[in-house]
């Protein structure tokens, strides 16, 4: 049980950390990279996995 918990809270936390670093960059930089912003939880979340 532990370890679930260990696992989702650090899927949780690399979720927050990629939302987070994805969100700072401007519209154009993210333009670059080929990604939306509406794109950025569901990017976060295939990563977090």
């Amino acid at each position: 049980m532990f370890e679930s918990l260990t696992r989702k809270y650090r899927s949780w936390k690399s979720y927050q950390s990629t939302v987070s670093e994805l969100s700072r960059l401007t519209t154009r930089e993210l333009d670059d990279l080929g990604i939306a912003r509406g794109d950025i939880p569901f990017i976060a979340k295939r990563v977090s996995r």
